[in-house]
């Protein structure tokens, strides 16, 4: 899955109107960046990108770009 492609589907997670993201956000400006959310990311970084996320993880990160990365979603 390309960046582009993550990004848009992680707007529907966030329910932003696709193409919103663009990764410096910050995740706390994210009004719908809900415990729902971090569940719909989790899946979709395993299911596209076969990458298991711990919590800790997920709690490190501050931006879409953080999430990105460890997503291992590609530049």
């Amino acid at each position: 899955m390309t960046r582009e492609q993550f990004l848009n589907s992680l707007d529907e997670v966030v329910e932003l109107p696709r193409g919103s993201l663009k990764g410096t956000e910050n995740l706390n400006d994210l009004e719908h960046w809900t415990s729902l959310a971090v569940i719909c990311f989790v899946a979709l970084a395993d299911s596209n990108n076969r990458v298991n996320l711990s919590p800790r993880q997920i709690i490190g990160c501050t931006t879409v770009s953080d999430l990105l990365r460890i997503a291992k979603v590609d530049p």
